[in-house]
């Protein structure tokens, strides 16, 4: 009997398979990642636009008290406007090619204070759903949080989960200590917990914002590997900030905060990526 053709999808596979274990950050698809440069690039340009209003409307009355006003404000507005265009540019790159290119760190500060909350805004004017632009938002933020690639000891790593992950008919409380789990397997707790063992890192299970902002202040990690649903994480990383928070959205095969999932082989190569060796 012949062997089946080897098509170049099969190849393509095995070649993939022999490079060096990394995370996969396509897990986030490139799309997303478009939609939050499409609204980075569309807010620069209403940006620009309102710059020259806000210059040109009261050109006529500028006139009259100096010839020279109009000409000092067209100066001051183009100052902004092109530091304003060199950091969307910086971030724009930075985006792009995966690498930290000059403040990185601050880059991701403006990212989650000020340029998420802008393009929200933004993504409406354009019928963009706001979970589609967390999704993106989550996804940029796991770039410049990769390109920063922290490594850090096992003390110093956080896994924070929902408590969604837990099966719904379990009564074993996790909540304080993870460990706690009897190894049922009817959920991934278990093998949150072994990952926990294997790599002598903080596994937390928080079953609200309030409490997962408590953890974080009692462990106080350099980094943060957050599993949840993407309103959870974007509030998640802005609360966090400026701790680095690589998130890892949750499966939901019963719907939102019921039975939830996660990608366990994902969970392990951000812990490795991570993790000093």
């Amino acid at each position: 009997m012949k062997d089946p053709k080897i098509t170049f999808k099969d190849r393509e596979t095995a070649e993939e398979s022999l490079q060096p274990e990394r995370i996969e950050l396509d897990t986030f698809t490139r799309p997303r990642k478009r939609v939050f440069i499409f609204l980075l690039l569309v807010t620069s340009l209403l940006l620009l636009g309102l710059a020259f209003l806000l210059w040109w409307v009261p050109f006529v009355g500028l006139a009259n008290i100096h010839e020279w006003v109009p000409v000092l404000l067209a100066v001051l507005l183009s100052g902004i406007v092109l530091v304003s265009l060199g950091a969307v540019l910086t971030l724009v790159f930075t985006i792009v090619r995966g690498k930290n290119l000059f403040f990185n760190r601050r880059i991701r500060g403006v990212v989650i204070r000020v340029v998420f909350p802008l393009l929200v805004g933004v993504g409406r004017c354009f019928g963009i759903k706001k979970s589609e632009i967390r999704r993106s938002f989550v996804a940029i933020n796991n770039q410049l949080v990769m390109a920063e690639a922290q490594k850090v000891n096992p003390e110093k790593m956080l896994i924070l989960l929902p408590h969604c992950l837990q099966n719904h008919d379990c009564d074993v409380r996790i909540t304080g200590d993870v460990q706690n789990c009897k190894s049922c397997g009817k959920c991934k707790i278990k093998n949150l917990a072994a990952l926990s063992e294997k790599y002598h890192v903080h596994v937390a299970v928080a079953t609200g914002g309030t409490l997962a902002r408590k953890i974080v202040v009692d462990k106080r990690p350099k980094i943060i590997i957050a599993v949840a649903c993407e309103r959870d994480l974007t509030s998640g990383i802005q609360d966090a900030y400026p701790i680095p928070v690589f998130g890892i959205f949750n499966r939901r095969p019963f719907g939102p905060c019921y039975d939830t999932d996660v990608d366990i082989d994902l969970v392990e190569k951000g812990l490795k990526t991570f993790l000093i060796n």
